[in-house]
């Protein structure tokens, strides 16, 4: 299939591509820096070079890869974690969940795709028993600070990719993040190996019905039956290097 990867030179991006490729997919990529478009293509992908809220731009290059799927792994965070600056970088990454998902889904509709899949977080759900399940409710973005900021850019993302007329849209709710080029460590609650978070989009690109489904290990405070009922969801899963 044809696969538009918006975030390729991403965390996840990186680790998801090589998966793609070794299934027969063609993958078209995206980045915003030039210097990584080589680097993309040195490991098979298409690249492109264009910003997620430059919506003319991110159109016409969606609606030229023709793809059948695209998958949303966007994020606007930096590579090391100083606490410091987490209020700035929570709400620039919330104004990509807004504004850049509805630019994605925008495109992808104008390309006929027919499944969508994004990157979320299942770290968001409001304070309840454990562990939750994908229909439990998420915290409040009503109010101030950082934990809105970051709810109102989740809810979001997953109403445009749910409510995309003529798209399966589906959601991932990643658990916090470790392995290459993240912050967290397997110690986290709710944690996911990068490589694992890149096995379960790779996997929705022919599996699962639309939806939500939480991906992280199980150390009980999400349930992921539902991933690996559907999805064939594994996180023991690595990639062999």
């Amino acid at each position: 299939m044809r696969i538009f990867l918006a975030g390729a030179g991403g965390a996840i991006g990186r680790r998801l591509t090589p998966l793609l490729i070794s299934a027969g997919h063609t993958v078209t990529g995206t980045t915003r820096s030039a210097a990584k478009a080589d680097d993309l293509k040195t490991s098979g992908v298409e690249p492109v070079v264009v910003d997620v809220f430059d919506k003319p731009a991110l159109r016409d290059a969606v609606v030229r890869a023709r793809p059948d799927v695209v998958i949303h792994q966007l994020t606007d965070l930096p590579q090391v974690n100083d606490p410091a600056h987490l209020a700035d970088w929570l709400a620039r990454n919330s104004l990509l969940r807004i504004e850049g998902t509805a630019n994605l889904v925008a495109a992808s509709q104008a390309a006929s795709a027919r499944r969508l899949i994004a990157q979320s977080i299942a770290f968001s759900y409001a304070d309840g028993p454990e562990p939750h399940g994908e229909s439990d409710p998420l915290v409040s973005a009503e109010g101030e600070g950082p934990g809105v900021i970051s709810a109102r850019g989740v809810r979001a993302l997953e109403d445009a990719v749910l409510n995309a007329g003529g798209i399966d849209g589906i959601v991932l709710r990643y658990g916090r993040l470790y392995g290459p080029g993240t912050w967290n460590t397997p110690n986290a609650r709710a944690p996911l190996h990068v490589d694992a978070a890149a096995h379960a989009a790779f996997l929705a690109v022919t599996r699962g019905s639309p939806g939500i489904y939480n991906i992280a290990e199980a150390d009980g405070v999400v349930r992921i039956d539902k991933a690996r009922q559907e999805l064939g969801f594994d996180p023991a899963f690595r990639l062999q290097t």
